[in-house]
């Protein structure tokens, strides 16, 4: 484990293909991210994530995907999860409790196997954002909705139900894409609240959550740092380690999305420069894999430590 860099990469199609087994081999990224492209069958992508493994001789080998349910599902070739979206769960939560712990543990479960069966061993999810009236429609649904002490507990239960079922799990996005108005993969978000508004209400849905990973929101907020995302801002990942106190890992989200202004070679940099620990580029785009891997450095002890933590949860 100790000589992999710190950054997790995406892959461009259904198999792996030599250039991309030359670049794991001499890279060695922390991890590796799983989407929809990269699935046709279960049988097809047993044996991609069996390779991703054996490439590293880790049976643990951290790989990662985007399957919160509802909309965001990239298992949908072989499971339906529309019906299922956060907010459906979250309006579950407040109209019959007991209904919402056997659909929700079941929903948990179901996912974790089919996770499990296919190698993949951590969700991004949950989406502890609150909903707003105007939040972007890149959040909408996936939140559990506008109450603070509901999503605090919807989202400890499914990161301890996830843990449960061998998954790890990575809140997002720290520390609030709420507020949001427009898509972060398109625009730059700019959050006008104070900083004492956000700790009461958006940075709170983050406090003593037991994942091990968070993922950054690319979102402005101007009472804080009024040039730079989270992702690249040392005065907002600060907060998240020390008012928010999330002491795991924390991960950017994609580094290639438009809200961030930078080449992907600065926004590397400066994620890491900011305080984050792992760097995530998605897009399987070969030469910005390069650039990435090039600028991240080997994960340290720090990681090292968390990542053996998360590899307990497997067991």
């Amino acid at each position: 484990m100790k000589n992999r860099r710190s950054f997790i990469t995406g892959l461009k199609s259904t198999k792996l293909s030599n250039k991309e087994k030359k670049f794991l081999l001499m890279y060695k990224p922390w991890g590796v991210i799983l989407f929809s492209r990269n699935i046709k069958s279960i049988d097809q992508i047993v044996r991609m994530t069996n390779e991703i493994k054996s490439i590293f001789k880790d049976k643990n080998y951290p790989i990662l995907i985007d399957q919160e349910g509802g909309k965001i599902s990239r298992l949908s070739k072989f499971i339906i999860t529309s019906p299922f979206s956060s907010l459906f769960f979250g309006n579950l939560y407040k109209k019959n409790l007991n209904k919402f712990n056997l659909y929700f543990k079941t929903f948990i479960k179901f996912n974790s196997l089919i996770l499990n069966k296919i190698g993949a061993n951590i969700n991004t999810s949950p989406v502890l954002d609150i909903k707003y009236n105007n939040t972007s429609k890149v959040i909408n649904d996936r939140s559990f909705g506008s109450d603070i002490k509901s999503i605090n507990k919807i989202g400890d239960i499914c990161i301890t139900e996830f843990h449960k079922n061998n998954i790890g799990t990575v809140i997002k996005h720290i520390p609030g894409h709420g507020l949001a108005k427009v898509d972060s993969h398109k625009f730059t978000p700019i959050v006008k609240k104070n900083l004492k508004f956000l700790l009461k209400n958006d940075f709170k849905c983050f406090k003593n959550k037991k994942s091990l990973f968070a993922m950054t929101a690319h979102v402005i907020y101007e009472d804080i740092d009024k040039f730079l995302t989270a992702t690249h801002s040392k005065k907002v990942i600060k907060i998240i380690r020390n008012k928010i106190k999330f002491k795991n890992l924390i991960i950017t989200d994609d580094i290639s999305m438009k809200s961030l202004k930078f080449s992907i070679k600065k926004n590397t940099i400066m994620s890491f420069s900011a305080g984050c620990n792992l760097v995530l580029h998605c897009s399987g785009n070969y030469r910005e894999m390069v650039t990435v891997a090039e600028n991240s450095p080997i994960i340290n002890d720090f990681i090292i430590k968390k990542t053996s933590q998360f590899y307990k949860i497997l067991s």
